[in-house]
């Protein structure tokens, strides 16, 4: 917490203010597809425990295997796709905790 005094039309006011994190900022956040393609598998089901960087699941699009990523260090609370299904370009994959 960082604090700051504010003055407005004349009174001063003392804030504090909490900067947010890159990794806060991801806590909770959906997580989507990059590219259109199909879930080859599922590397993170739900309740797995995950850090940043970590797949969660693997695309296969153009014969191509692409991980999608976790943003930040949490578990997988919600998974939307399951192994075999069809997802398009920004479809929700899973999120974060």
């Amino acid at each position: 917490m960082e604090k700051y005094i504010i003055r407005v039309n004349g009174a001063e006011y003392e804030v504090e203010v909490e900067k947010k994190t890159a990794e806060a900022e991801h806590k909770g956040k959906e997580i989507t597809a990059g590219t259109a393609g199909k879930v080859w598998k599922v590397t993170a089901p739900e309740g797995t425990s995950v850090k940043s960087g970590d797949s969660i699941v693997i695309l296969e699009a153009m014969k191509m295997e692409i991980p999608v990523i976790a943003p930040c260090d949490g578990k997988i609370e919600k998974l939307f796709v399951s192994e075999g299904e069809p997802v398009e370009a920004g479809q929700k994959i899973a999120t974060v905790i």
